[in-house]
């Protein structure tokens, strides 16, 4: 019996050991890593919750509720998605990312949905807040009641488009919850959520989702970047009838939110027959909200560790020849998981590569300033916006250019009100890829030919001028 102890000793000792490993690997991150949420949208079951109810900063993803508000307004006949309507000087000083419109320009409800969703353009997001609520306080209280009236507990507004403001909170719960709505709701505008890419005069957008066109059966939703929150992402696919949600708060780059909503979405529809050995996590209603303030991650995302101003317009996938320091330890084991291309066939492809490789070739929806049209008025309108953004016009002040890094970042440094947090305007977009010509429209080309460059937002082009002092030999400055 004395010669057993020892090993009982041991063996327990062994046991105790693996339990604290076990406990260790399940419980969940700590709330300045990220929030992660997996759920089916028909049944809104929880596969996967991480922080699901800890709150934050929203940042662009406040523009699904922008979208369903104003569609909800459109499919209660208040509206249609031909009203026009008009760029406010409030809505054209907003901050980038945006279209550039001067004041006075009008669209259409249905041309600034589309603008605000792919391009995740600010001062859309204003233009239908104040087309719909007639003020930006007005459409927020708007917002604020429908977050009620879904049973977003955790969730408060007070701008359209989540410029950082400190009443700007939600969770990764609410955003399941509002996406669950969206298509519950409005399943003939869920369009609006899946665009892979818009034209606009010459410059094609695609979207800042990059699971559309990429992970197969990506339908949805928007992403979303302040220094504050991170880099967060709604995102939902489809497969063989069967539809998840994937929620990403808190991802370290645009790459990294992308990868992870992609391995979320594929462990849920790579479920095995033994689901029903694992506890059941209910309904993503009744997760239990955590009281906390939001963390702020500012220096993790915006500190002087950075090559490059982080924003929104995140391109700086993967390299093929590995992935970034940041998304390889975010991705939690990649080697590990990995996914079927286009079609469900093989070859099998990481994430990373999946993210990094280019998206489906489609073709970009026309987006356009003005009334709706169709035929040639519209191929007239899409020409006159093109030839709008090649003719530079003076703003009697000089070139921005020593301001370029500062443009995506400056105002997610910290949350604080949304009124205050608007720039002046900037002349530079706020993704900075270069125009393309529209195809088939060959008015605008041969208007283009003797033209400026044309900016890459919809800005007007402010003209170089050289100082006396310049040498003959320095370039103009470059504004596209």
């Amino acid at each position: 019996m004395h010669a057993l102890r020892p090993l009982l000793r041991k063996s327990l000792f062994n046991l105790f050991a693996a339990t604290f490993a076990c406990a260790a690997l399940l419980a969940p991150r700590v709330a300045s890593a990220e929030a992660l949420l997996l759920i089916e949208a028909d049944s809104g079951k929880v596969l996967q919750a991480d922080n699901a109810t800890i709150p934050w900063y929203p940042a662009s993803v406040t523009k699904i509720m922008t979208a369903y508000v104003t569609l909800k307004a459109v499919k209660d006949g208040r509206l249609t998605l031909d009203t026009l309507l008009t760029v406010s000087p409030t809505a054209a000083s907003q901050s980038p990312s945006k279209m550039g419109f001067r004041p006075g320009t009008q669209l259409t409800v249905d041309n600034a949905l589309k603008m605000m969703m792919v391009k995740s353009a600010n001062d859309m997001a204003v233009v239908l807040a104040e087309g719909v609520g007639g003020s930006i306080d007005g459409f927020s209280a708007m917002m604020n009641d429908t977050a009620k009236k879904l049973g977003m507990t955790q969730t408060s507004y007070v701008n359209p488009n989540g410029l950082p403001a400190d009443g700007q909170i939600t969770s990764a719960r609410d955003l399941g919850i509002l996406a669950r709505s969206f298509l519950r709701d409005l399943p003939e505008y869920e369009y609006f959520v899946h665009i892979p890419a818009i034209r606009f005069g010459k410059r094609v957008t695609g979207n800042f989702n990059k699971l559309i066109g990429r992970y197969p059966g990506a339908d949805g939703f928007k992403t979303g970047f302040i220094c504050a929150s991170g880099y967060n992402l709604v995102a939902s696919a489809t497969r063989n009838g069967r539809r998840l949600i994937a929620v990403v708060l808190g991802a370290n780059s645009g790459t990294a939110r992308a990868v992870k909503a992609a391995q979320l979405l594929e462990r849920g529809f790579s479920q095995d027959g033994l689901t029903w050995l694992r506890p059941s996590l209910g309904t993503v209603d009744k997760l239990v909200p955590v009281d906390a303030s939001p963390p702020n991650l500012r220096d993790e995302m915006c500190g002087g560790h950075r090559k490059r101003p982080a924003s929104d317009d995140d391109d700086a996938l993967i390299a093929a020849n590995g992935a970034t320091s940041g998304s390889a330890s975010a991705t939690g084991g990649e080697a590990q998981v990995t996914f079927f291309t286009a079609g469900l066939q093989p070859p099998l492809m990481k994430a990373s590569e999946l993210m990094a490789s280019a998206p489906a070739a489609t073709e970009p929806v026309l987006v356009y300033t003005g009334p709706t049209r169709t035929g040639p008025a519209l191929i007239a309108a899409v020409a006159a916006d093109a030839d709008q953004q090649a003719t530079p016009k003076p703003h009697g002040k000089k070139s921005r250019v020593a301001k370029k890094p500062d443009a995506a970042d400056k105002p997610a440094d910290k949350p604080k009100d949304a009124r205050t947090a608007a720039a002046k305007p900037d002349a530079k977009p706020a993704d900075g890829k270069t125009a393309a010509k529209p195809a088939g429209i060959k008015h605008a080309a041969a208007k283009s030919d003797a033209a400026a460059k044309p900016t890459a937002s919809g800005d007007q082009a402010k003209p170089a001028k050289p100082k006396a002092a310049t040498k003959p030999a320095a370039k103009p400055a470059n504004n596209s």
